[in-house]
């Protein structure tokens, strides 16, 4: 009798210690590879979620589009198939319209100015309007600065864009921006363009220096020219839902995991532009460096016009102006 109770108070203790110690995993995608700024961000971001919750939260990831591309990822999440993901805001304003103003083309000044932004009120302001969406957003991140690759020509005025088929994210701004330009967009989703540049299905893209390096870009575009014309944020999405039933101090830990994480995301973003144009050329790209890019803010007038009529010339002035 001593021995069965003794038995069942073992069982009984082992039970207590192993749901102390049960894991819970969560899933985060991005649409890239892993060895890149987006890779570096999710890997840093799973990393610290494990260690500040001594091991409770596991947060798998995957890569080049393994769950989707990111609109799929971003919808995933809202509806709660999928707990995380990282993403450019490029198909964000499809579920968070108010995001859409950071993709007005020549906004920010530099990448100082939009890191200021973002971690500002301004940017702080625009992680709220997520909740109502069905999302916790955790922190913002970083893709970097747009420049234009294509397979036809050098780029060096904003006419020699006139004609070129171009893939663009699934963003309306960015669409209306570069149909200005006179380039025939061709919204695709990131884990098609490689193919649809290889088949000559479209001439061109455009992406910052550490997506274009990441992603080979290089085999199949032959110009590359660092037009700077948009700022590209990324974004770590949580599912409202899962992220309000963790407990205070576990939603802390994902908050300042993801802090962790934009730090290594920016750091890489960092190296890949001071390095990325040699690394480019000599893999056989031509490089326009001294675009004038007056002549593409000047070519953008009618698009900027119409872009201060939809969000306020106050709050793109504010964004334009913001100091620290």
């Amino acid at each position: 009798m001593t021995l069965t109770r003794l038995a069942a108070g073992l069982a009984l203790g082992l039970g207590m210690a192993c749901a102390a110690l049960a894991q819970t995993t969560m899933k985060i995608s991005i649409s890239v590879a892993q060895n890149s700024h987006q890779g570096v961000a999710i890997d840093t971001f799973a990393k610290e979620v494990e260690k500040r919750t001594n091991g409770r939260y596991k947060v798998q990831t995957f890569y080049n589009g393994a769950l989707g591309g990111e609109r799929e990822s971003i919808e995933a999440v809202q509806l709660g198939t999928q707990e995380l993901a990282f993403s450019s805001t490029g198909p964000v304003p499809n579920f968070v319209p108010e995001t859409k103003i950071l993709d007005v083309p020549f906004l920010f000044r530099d990448k100082a100015h939009a890191r200021a932004v973002l971690d500002g009120p301004i940017g702080q302001d625009l992680l709220k309007k997520f909740d109502a969406k069905g999302f916790k957003a955790l922190a913002w991140a970083e893709n970097g600065f747009r420049h234009m690759t294509n397979s036809k020509r050098d780029v060096k005025a904003p006419e020699d864009l006139k004609g070129l088929k171009m893939r663009t994210m699934e963003n309306p701004v960015h669409i209306a921006a570069y149909k200005t330009f006179g380039i025939i967009t061709t919204p695709m989703a990131f884990p098609e363009v490689f193919t649809a540049l290889q088949q000559g299905t479209v001439d061109g893209q455009e992406n910052p220096l550490p997506v274009i390096i990441s992603a080979k870009f290089d085999q199949v575009q032959k110009h590359l020219s660092l037009t700077g014309h948009v700022y590209s944020p990324c974004i770590f999405v949580m599912n409202k839902g899962v992220f309000d039933k963790l407990a205070p101090p576990d939603q802390q830990a994902f908050l300042d995991a993801a802090k962790e994480a934009v730090k290594a995301n920016r750091a890489r973003v960092d190296e890949d532009d001071a390095k990325g144009v040699a690394d480019l050329r000599a893999k056989g790209m031509t490089v326009i460096d001294n675009v004038d890019k007056t002549k593409f803010v000047a070519a953008l007038a009618p698009a900027q016009a119409q872009f201060e009529k939809d969000f306020g010339k106050a709050n793109l002035d504010r964004i334009r102006n913001y100091q620290p």
